[in-house]
């Protein structure tokens, strides 16, 4: 990062010793009256001050460990139930229709295997075969 897009015009091309001993209106973004509440509540004077808070360190600890901290026990049971419970209800071969909620497509009867025919294939494929016999000798 370029440090001087964090700090104000004045401050461009400081070091970082003398940043850190500038007032925390050094910062871009910080005004005179910002600064000025921050001394008033916290006896925050420079840039240096501030980094040191205890509020600062805190909150950077808590917010750097909670993008690394895993799941609870019990938050994980209750993912893994959610995703078993999604998964029974829309199979991951169901895409999801764009128009209309939720849409099953089903193998084609040609394509389904005899020994695994669940969609009853070869009754259909024979209706179909029926149907279209009927309709030709109807024409």
């Amino acid at each position: 990062m370029n440090i001087d897009t964090v700090v104000d015009k004045e401050y461009i091309g400081h070091t970082f010793r003398a940043l850190a001993d500038a007032p925390t209106s050094a910062l871009r973004g910080l005004s005179a009256k910002d600064a000025k509440a921050l001394a008033q509540a916290f006896n925050v004077v420079t840039v240096r001050d501030l980094a040191n808070l205890e509020f600062v360190k805190w909150a950077v600890a808590i917010t750097t460990l909670a993008e690394l901290e895993q799941e609870t026990p019990a938050e994980q049971a209750k993912e893994t139930l959610l995703d078993n419970g999604v998964e029974m209800t829309f199979p991951a071969s169901d895409p999801v229709s764009v128009d209309a909620g939720v849409t099953r497509i089903e193998v084609p009867p040609e394509m389904v295997s005899a020994h695994e025919d669940h969609q009853h294939a070869d009754k259909v494929s024979q209706s179909t075969k029926q149907g279209l016999k009927e309709e030709a000798a109807a024409h």
